[in-house]
């Protein structure tokens, strides 16, 4: 499953349109606009609410609990290093690899690829392309690919 994601250029709060090859949206993201760290709710089509993800505060590197139909799945957690930036994804076999400053990275799971993201250059806001294998939990896959994108969007931040 081929999706695209845009995120809007002019918003107060993280605003995402996930389309599928066809054009057709997908799923939606939103962040909270006051809230005690980042928080993303992902819905459907249908505005109803498929996944979560959360912002744990207070922490020296920046973790993000992704929850689907209200129970934790996964932690997505920026690992210390000194070179290239590594994630950690508790309670998933999955892995991530790649160059995430320039948003071109993979999740695989035993070795397999599960999950390829691409950035479009040359575009009025982020665009992504996201490959989504067959069998793969599409939801999951969204959140997660979402939950990196703000741990890379928090640690830019820390770093400025």
């Amino acid at each position: 499953m081929k999706l695209y994601m845009k995120q809007k250029v002019f918003s107060f709060r993280d605003k995402f349109t996930i389309k599928d090859e066809y054009g057709n949206d997908r799923y939606y993201a939103q962040g909270e606009l006051f809230s005690w760290g980042h928080k993303l709710h992902i819905c459907n089509a249908y505005n109803q609410e498929i996944a979560f993800v959360k912002q744990k505060i207070l922490t020296w590197l920046p973790k993000f609990e992704v929850y689907l139909d209200g129970r934790l799945v996964t932690e997505v957690k920026k690992d210390f290093t000194f070179f290239k930036p590594k994630y950690t994804l508790t309670g998933l076999s999955w892995v991530v690899s790649g160059d995430y400053w320039a948003h071109n990275y993979t999740i695989s799971d035993n070795g397999y690829p599960i999950v390829t993201i691409s950035k479009a250059w040359f575009s009025w806001g982020d665009s992504y392309a996201i490959d989504i294998r067959d069998g793969v939990d599409e939801r999951l896959a969204i959140a997660v690919v979402l939950a990196i994108d703000c741990v890379l969007e928090a640690a830019q931040r820390s770093s400025n």
